[in-house]
């Protein structure tokens, strides 16, 4: 029998955080990592470090305050996709249309998003200056019927600047749906999608303001009309 002497470290103990965060990325229960959290220091840590790994997150079935739910989000650096459904309160959802609602910059460059979910969000962020929609390594999935519902939106009159690089599901109904109501736009990005010389009218006719413009690899756009554009 292994008897342990005073003051030596029990061999759980032994274990690296690094290893404890891996471990603790697989447990589900939100109530045993907060049990496991109240462990010791080297446990809190190692619950931290494995949010921190965490690229989904659901509180689906969960009874969850807004406090708890607030701070396993804050640990969650690396969270891409997040279920809150039928988890939290309405205080809380206010409290996040609220913070949507101060919000200037918003880019869902990184993120897994379709047009509803993007559209939907655009249109609570009513002080909105910024929009960054670009195509990420995740596989944004915005359409023209995505543009359509952000054009919709009480902030896009009001963007001075709109990404929307390498996204090759749009074309141009959606853009010239969505340039035709930026007319504070300042800068543009769409290089890399398909758009053709009818989007660039309606640059040139709705964005009075505008300063820089990026039409990188946009193959179906003519030389003489993307000089025009830019004088």
């Amino acid at each position: 029998m292994c008897v342990k002497k005073m003051g030596e470290e029990a061999e759980i103990d032994r274990l690296p955080i690094d290893l404890l965060a891996h471990i603790f990325v697989l447990i589900t229960s939100f109530t045993d990592l907060a049990q496991a959290r109240s462990v010791c220091k080297k446990w809190k840590q190692g619950v931290k470090q494995s949010l921190a790994r965490r690229e989904t997150l659901s509180f689906a079935g969960w009874k969850m305050d807004d406090d708890s739910t607030a701070r396993l989000v804050r640990h969650a650096y690396n969270l891409k996709e997040l279920d809150m459904a039928r988890s939290v309160c309405k205080k809380w959802k206010q409290g996040v249309k609220q913070s949507l609602a101060r919000r200037e910059t918003l880019s869902f460059a990184g993120w897994k998003m379709d047009d509803d979910s993007t559209a939907r969000l655009v249109r609570h962020a009513y002080n909105l200056k910024e929009l960054d929609i670009s195509r990420s390594r995740w596989g944004c999935q915005i359409s023209d019927n995505g543009l359509c519902q952000i054009s919709l939106a009480k902030c896009v009159s009001n963007l001075t600047s709109i990404s929307l690089w390498g996204m090759t599901g749009i074309t141009d109904k959606g853009v010239v749906q969505l340039i035709s109501r930026a007319n504070s736009l300042q800068h543009l990005n769409i290089g890399g999608t398909f758009i053709t010389d009818e989007s660039l009218f309606a640059i040139a006719n709705s964005c009075p303001h505008l300063k820089t413009i990026v039409l990188w690899s946009c193959r179906h756009v003519t030389e003489s009309r993307s000089s025009c554009s830019c004088k």
